[in-house]
C-alpha cells in the first residue's frame, strides 16, 4: 500500500527564537518547536516533568462534590460499589480507586459488566446487583457520560452515582450526585485528554488533598495511570506526560505485583517504554475482558502478594493466546469477504456483519480492516436475539465518531472517540445502516484521507545519525500520541549490495545503504515488496531512530516506515551547520540539551 508523506511545515521565526534561549542545534528546536514547545519554560517542562505541574482536582467541575459524597459514604458506613468498563482503562481505574478506598475504608467493593450479557457501560443488571447489595453509592469509571435512563434507575432505587468519564457527553448530562469529565461544556479544567483511570486518579488526589493522605500514597497508583494512558491512546501531553513519566518511573521501579508479573511473563525488555505497555502489557489486561470477564483483570491488579499474582497472570495469559487465535481467524474471514467483492471494495468505508463472530476481538479485527484497507471499519456481530454490537476504527483525519452519530437514528446506543468508537443496533436496521455510514463517509472524508500518510518532522543528511543525536532524541520520550517519535527522511540513497530479505515468509527487509561517505543500517517492516526498488536504487527512505544492542554492542539502527524511488534532490536541514562527531566527546555524551536537564528514571 503506498504511502503520502507529509512534511511537517516549520516555524522559521519560532524555531530561531527558541534556538536563542535554549543555545542548542537548530534541527532540535524545529522538532520541539512541531511540539507546541516555544519558549524555555515550556522546554523546562517538557524535558523535566514535575508532579507539581499537576493542577488542583478541585479545578475539575463537581469535583467538590464527587469527594464530598464519597466521605458521606464513608462517615456513614454506607456500601460503595467502585464500577468500571472492562476494558484497560475501565480495570486499571477500577483497580486504582478500589485499592486506595480499601485501604481506608471496608465496605466497598467493584463490578465489571459482562462484555456479553450487559455490554458496555453502565447496566441495568448492575444496578439491580447494587440494590440488591445493599450499595446506595455507586462510582463509575471511563463509562456513564451517556448514562440518563441507568441513572435515572438507580436513583428511584436510593443509589447515588459519582461518575468519573472522559468520553464525550450527549446534549444532556445524567442526573448524578456529581459527573467528573473534563469533556463536559460547562468544565473549565485546564486539560481535557485523561483518561478515565486518570480521572479517577484526579478524584484520589482531592480526597487525599483534602483529608491530608500523603501524596506519596495517591503517586504510587501512578503505574495503573501510565498503563490506561498507553493503552487508551491519548495524548501524551501536558497532564498525561507527566502523569506518564512518573508511571513510567513506578512501572521500571517497583510496580505492583500484578503488574510485576505480567511483564515478567511478557519477556518485555526493560526499561519498559510506552509502546512496550502497548504491545506486551494492555492486550494480556484486555484478554481478560474479551475471553471472560474483566473482573479477572482487576483481580490481578489488586493483587497483594507476589505468588497470588503470578497465578493470576498465567490466567490472562492463556486467555490471550486464545484471544490471538480467534482474532487471527475472524480476520481472515473478514479479508476474504471484503476482497471476494469488487462492490466492498469499491466502497470509502468497511462495515462487515457476521452474527457468529466473537464478541470480544471486534475492535481488534476493525483494526487489522485499517490496516489492510485504509478505510473507516466497523465490524459488527450479535449482541442477543434482537441486538447487534459493533466495534468501530478511522483513519487518520477521518472524525467517526461524528459519522456514526449521524446515523444515530439507526442506533440504539453508541460512544467512543475520533478514532474509536462502539455501538448497539437492532439487527433488522444493519442493512440500512451499512448503506447510511458510507454515503456518511463519502460525503465527508477528503479522498486523500483514504491514503495511509507518514508524517516527516525534517530531511536529514545521513552524515549526523549519529549516536548521539539518538541520545538527545531519546530524551523526548515518553513518546506517544502528540509526541510520537520524530520520523526523518533521508534522499538519494544507494544500496550497498548487502540490503536483504528476511523474517518469516520473507515480510521484512534489513536495508544497508550509502550515500557519500557514510554507510547506514536499517530494518523495513513488511517492506520485502520494495526490495527491487532498492536494489536498482537510488532511493528516500522515512524513519525513526532505535538502538540495536548485540553482545554488548551498541548501534544505530533506521527503523523505516517507508521507501520511495528517489523523488528529487536533497534539502537537508543540518545541525548547527556541520556533521555530528562519529566520535562524541564527553560533553557530548551528557543528559542534558542545552540549559535545559533531561530528566532521568532515578530523578
Amino acid at each position: 500500500m503506498e504511502k503520502r508523506w507529509i512534511f511537517a511545515e516549520s516555524d522559521e521565526e519560532a524555531i530561531t527564537n527558541l534556538q536563542n534561549e535554549l543555545k542548542v542545534s537548530r534541527i532540535l528546536c524545529d522538532l520541539l518547536v512541531k511540539r507546541g514547545i516555544k519558549t524555555y519554560e515550556d522546554a523546562k517542562n517538557f524535558f523535566r516533568p514535575s508532579l507539581q505541574n499537576l493542577h488542583d482536582p478541585f479545578l475539575m467541575k463537581d469535583m467538590d462534590k464527587a469527594v464530598e459524597r464519597l466521605e458521606m459514604a464513608m462517615k456513614g458506613n454506607e456500601r460503595i460499589l467502585v464500577y468500571g468498563d472492562y476494558d484497560v482503562d475501565g480495570t486499571t481505574a477500577v483497580s486504582l480507586l478500589y485499592g486506595f478506598i480499601k485501604e481506608y475504608y471496608y465496605n466497598v467493593e467493584y463490578y465489571i459488566p459482562d462484555r456479553y450479557t450487559e455490554g458496555y457501560g453502565i447496566s441495568f443488571q448492575g444496578i439491580d446487583y447494587a440494590v440488591e447489595s445493599g450499595i446506595t453509592l455507586i462510582v463509575a469509571l471511563d463509562c456513564g457520560i451517556k448514562a440518563i435512563d441507568k441513572v435515572d434507575y438507580a436513583s428511584r432505587r436510593g443509589i447515588d452515582f459519582v461518575i468519573c468519564d472522559h468520553h464525550r457527553p450527549g446534549d444532556e448530562l445524567p442526573k448524578a450526585y456529581a459527573v467528573l469529565d473534563p469533556k463536559r461544556e460547562d468544565c473549565t479544567y485546564p486539560y481535557t485528554e485523561l483518561t478515565g483511570c486518570g480521572i479517577g486518579f484526579k478524584l484520589v488526589q482531592a480526597f487525599a488533598q483534602k483529608s491530608q493522605i500523603p501524596f506519596e500514597k495517591v503517586r504510587s497508583l501512578l503505574d495503573l495511570v501510565v498503563v490506561s494512558i498507553a493503552a487508551d491512546i491519548v495524548p501524551i501531553t501536558g497532564e498525561n506526560r507527566v502523569l506518564a513519566h512518573f508511571g513510567l518511573i513506578k512501572l521500571n521501579g517497583a510496580p505492583r505485583p500484578g503488574l510485576r508479573s505480567l511483564i515478567e511473563l511478557s519477556n518485555a525488555k526493560k526499561p519498559i517504554e510506552i509502546s512496550d505497555i502497548v504491545f506486551y502489557i494492555a492486550p494480556r489486561i484486555n484478554a481478560a475482558g474479551r475471553m471472560d470477564s474483566g473482573k479477572a483483570a482487576v483481580k490481578l491488579l489488586t493483587s497483594k502478594e507476589n505468588s497470588t499474582a503470578v497465578v493470576n497472570a498465567d490466567v490472562l495469559d492463556v486467555q490471550n493466546t486464545e484471544r490471538r487465535e480467534i482474532d487471527k481467524s475472524i480476520t481472515e474471514e473478514a479479508l476474504i469477504m471484503v476482497r471476494s467483492s469488487d462492490i466492498l471494495l469499491d466502497k470509502k468505508s468497511v462495515v462487515l456483519y457476521n452474527p457468529g463472530w466473537h464478541k470480544g476481538v471486534i475492535g481488534i479485527v476493525a483494526s487489522r480492516m485499517i490496516e489492510n484497507f485504509y478505510k473507516p471499519s466497523i465490524i459488527l456481530t450479535d449482541s442477543d436475539d434482537l441486538y447487534a454490537a459493533g466495534s468501530a476504527r478511522s483513519v487518520a483525519g477521518f472524525d467517526i465518531y461524528n459519522a456514526i452519530e449521524a446515523c444515530s437514528d439507526l442506533l440504539e446506543q453508541f460512544g467512543g472517540h475520533k478514532y474509536a468508537a462502539g455501538l448497539t443496533i437492532r439487527k433488522d436496521n444493519i442493512p440500512q445502516f451499512i448503506d447510511k455510514f458510507e454515503k456518511v463517509v463519502v460525503g465527508s472524508i477528503e479522498e486523500q484521507l483514504l491514503t495511509p500518510e507518514v508524517k516527516v518532522d525534517a530531511e536529514l543528511d545521513v552524515r549526523y545519525l549519529t549516536l548521539n543525536f539518538y541520545k538527545i532524541i531519546r530524551q523526548f520520550a515518553p513518546f506517544g500520541p502528540s509526541n510520537l517519535k520524530p520520523i526523518f527522511a533521508s534522499r538519494n540513497l544507494q544500496d550497498t549490495g548487502n540490503s536483504s530479505v528476511v523474517g518469516q515468509d520473507d515480510r521484512h527487509l534489513r536495508i544497508e545503504a550509502a550515500s557519500a561517505d557514510c554507510t547506514i543500517k536499517g530494518i523495513a517492516f513488511n517492506l520485502s515488496p520494495k526490495a527491487d526498488l532498492v536494489k536498482n536504487g537510488p532511493f528516500d527512505i522515512c524513519y525513526s531512530l532505535s538502538l540495536n544492542e548485540w553482545k554488548g554492542n551498541r548501534s544505530l539502527q533506521l527503523t523505516i516506515k517507508d521507501i520511495k524511488k528517489k523523488q528529487s534532490e536533497p534539502e537537508l536541514t543540518p545541525l548547527n551547520g556541520e556533521a555530528a562527531s562519529d566520535n562524541p566527546t564527553e560533553e557530548e555524551e551528557g543528559d542534558t540539551i542545552g540549559s535545559v536537564g533531561a530528566a532521568s528514571v532515578n530523578d
